[in-house]
């Protein structure tokens, strides 16, 4: 059986700067598992000898393996690779492992650039014998456990970014 592709995409608002946004998105000790809830590491980061100290370069020579829980019950493990760094606007990753494929973030400033527009782009498959199979019919189900972890992690990234960001003194 081939396995469906999963053409996901979310869009977060964040009342945070661009850069704000990527100083903790694109954190190189990789921050996810501290305001990602149901997100943790599922082993240590992997990096290579970067081509630089360029942030842009330890990202692209860093490898995250990462599990995320789904509210029905299940967890991917998920290894996530950049391949492609423009600070302060796009990442483009390899995803491996429960779900095989391509992703991208796009930081588009909004509201005069005190907000942050967060487009989030997946196109996976699958690897588990049991999602494959299961796809079909459960494909609905799958996609709203996604939805329901995107906007978990939409919340407590602007929790995290409160936090980052000192109250403006006035």
């Amino acid at each position: 059986m081939t396995p469906r592709t999963f053409d996901l995409g979310s869009t977060w608002h964040l009342p945070s700067t661009r850069e704000q946004v990527w100083a903790i998105i694109a954190d190189i000790d990789m921050s996810w598992p501290k305001w990602w809830p149901h997100c943790s590491f599922a082993a240590p980061l992997v990096r290579t000898d970067p081509a630089s100290s360029a942030q842009e370069d330890i990202l692209k020579a860093t490898t995250a393996f990462l599990n995320f829980k789904a509210s029905l019950g299940y967890t991917l493990t998920i290894s996530i690779h950049p391949t492609k760094v423009t600070t302060p606007s796009e990442i483009d990753f390899d995803a491996g492992g429960h779900l095989d494929g391509t992703g991208k973030v796009t930081l588009t400033p909004e509201a005069k650039g005190t907000a942050t527009r967060m487009d989030i782009e997946w196109k996976v498959c699958p690897t588990q014998r049991w999602m494959t199979f299961l796809a079909p019919i459960a494909a609905p189900a799958f996609t709203a456990a996604h939805a329901l972890m995107m906007r978990e992690g939409e919340r407590g990234l602007i929790g995290a970014l409160a936090k980052a960001t000192p109250p403006d003194s006035e």
